[in-house]
C-alpha cells in the first residue's frame, strides 16, 4: 500500500474516499541488547488494512512480520521491546501510548489475534466452553448463562460438532486444528473488526490446513471481519489474501495486489520466494530453487539494499551502499530496490 489514503478495496478497486480501517506509518520497534543499547528489529513499516479486506504479511523467519502484528495488537512491551518510532491507528483512532486498560478494551471487540500452536494459548485447567465465555462476559457484558450460550453459537460458527456437548470438555480433548478452531471461536466472539492470524495453520497437516482457510473464509463472508494474515506460505497467500505485504529484514520491500505481485513482481527478493514454491509436475530429479545465504539477524542489516549481499542482481556501487526508499510502482503497489526500472523479474506463473 503507497504511504497514502488511496486503498485497494477488498473488490479489487482503487478508491481515494475509502479510509483504513488499520493505518500503520513508520513503524519501528526496539528489543533490549545488553543494558543500554537497543536494537532495531523493525524498521519503518508502513501498511494499511481496509475494512472488510484480506491482507498477508509475508516473508522469512526474521523478517520482522510476527514483531509487526505484536506492535498492532499492543504487545510490544509484553515481549520485550519498545515503539521506537511511528504511529498506529485503528479506525481513526492513534494506539501510539494508548493506557493499558485502554488496550484491554480494545483487544476483542476491536481487534484480536490468534497464534500459532494453539494448545499453548488454551488453559489445561479449564473448559473451552468456560475460557469463550470469560471473554464474553469481559467485553460484552453478559451473564453466566448467556455467555455460555454464545459460547456454544461460536463452536457452531467455526463448525466444531456437538458443540454443545464438546463446550464442557477441556482442550486435551481436542486436535490440533479443532484447538486452532476453538482459538477462532474465541477472539470472533466479540466480534471484533480485525482478525490478526499470525502462522495459523503451522504444524498442521494440509488437509487441516485448508479446512482452518476455508473457515477463515467463510467467517470473513460472513462478518465482514478484516484478515492480517502473517505467513510464510505464499501458496495460502493466494488462497486466501488480495493484497500482500512482503518483508524483509526488518522492512517492507514488496506491497500490492496479489495477483500483480505473483505474477508480476518487482523485487529479487519476491521473485526468489515465489520461484521457491514446490510445484506439481517438476522433474523428480530437480533440485528445488531456493535464495543463497540466509536472513540477518537484527543489528546485522548489510549497507545499502538489506537483501543486496543475497541478490543475485545485486550491482556493486549502486546496491550495496544507499539505502532504497519504497517506490510507487501503480495504484495501491510500492517496492524497494534500486534496479526496479531495469530489472524483468520472474513470477510464479506466466500470464
Amino acid at each position: 500500500m503507497a504511504a497514502t489514503d488511496t486503498l485497494v478495496r477488498p473488490d479489487g478497486a482503487s478508491n481515494e474516499a475509502v479510509a483504513p480501517l488499520l493505518r500503520v506509518r513508520d513503524l519501528t520497534v526496539q528489543f533490549r541488547a545488553g543494558r543500554k543499547d537497543w536494537v532495531t528489529a523493525v524498521q519503518d513499516v508502513s501498511f494499511d488494512v481496509a475494512a472488510g479486506e484480506s491482507v498477508a504479511l509475508v516473508g522469512e523467519s526474521g523478517s520482522g512480520k510476527t514483531v509487526s502484528s505484536l506492535a498492532v495488537m499492543g504487545l510490544t512491551q509484553d515481549i520485550g521491546g519498545r515503539i521506537a518510532n511511528g504511529n498506529i491507528e485503528f479506525d481513526g483512532r492513534d494506539l501510539t501510548g494508548l493506557p493499558v486498560q485502554e488496550w484491554r478494551k480494545l483487544r476483542g471487540t476491536g481487534m484480536g489475534m490468534i497464534f500459532q500452536q494453539p494448545i499453548r494459548s488454551l488453559n489445561p485447567a479449564y473448559t473451552v466452553g468456560d475460557q469463550i465465555a470469560e471473554s464474553v462476559r469481559k467485553h460484552l457484558g453478559l451473564d453466566r448463562k448467556a455467555a455460555m450460550a454464545r459460547a456454544v453459537e461460536m463452536l457452531e460458527l467455526v463448525q466444531i460438532p456437538r458443540a454443545a456437548d464438546r463446550v464442557r470438555e477441556y482442550p486435551h480433548a481436542f486436535s490440533g486444528g479443532m484447538c486452532q478452531r476453538v482459538m477462532i471461536a474465541m477472539v470472533m466472539a466479540c466480534n471484533p473488526r480485525l482478525l490478526i492470524a499470525d502462522e495459523p495453520t503451522t504444524a498442521l497437516d494440509v488437509t487441516v490446513q485448508e479446512t482452518i482457510l476455508q473457515l477463515l473464509r467463510d467467517l470473513q463472508e460472513q462478518t465482514g471481519v478484516a484478515l492480517l494474515f502473517v505467513t510464510h506460505d505464499l501458496a495460502v497467500v493466494a488462497e486466501l489474501c488480495r493484497r500482500v505485504v512482503v518483508m524483509y529484514a526488518g522492512e517492507v520491500i514488496e506491497d500490492g495486489r496479489v495477483d500483480e505481485v505473483f505474477f508480476t513482481p518487482q523485487h529479487p527478493y519476491t521473485s526468489g520466494l515465489l520461484a521457491s514454491i514446490p510445484r506439481p509436475g517438476l522433474i523428480a530429479d530437480r533440485r528445488l530453487t531456493a535464495i543463497p545465504g540466509r536472513i540477518p539477524a537484527p543489528g546485522e542489516w548489510p549497507a545499502g539494499c538489506h537483501f543486496n549481499d543475497r541478490c543475485t542482481h545485486a550491482r556493486s556501487g549502486l546496491c550495496d551502499e544507499a539505502h532504497p526508499e519504497l517506490a510507487d510502482t501503480g495504484p495501491g503497489g510500492r517496492v524497494r530496490c534500486a534496479r526496479v526500472n531495469d530489472l524483468q523479474l520472474q513470477g510464479v506463473i506466466a500470464r
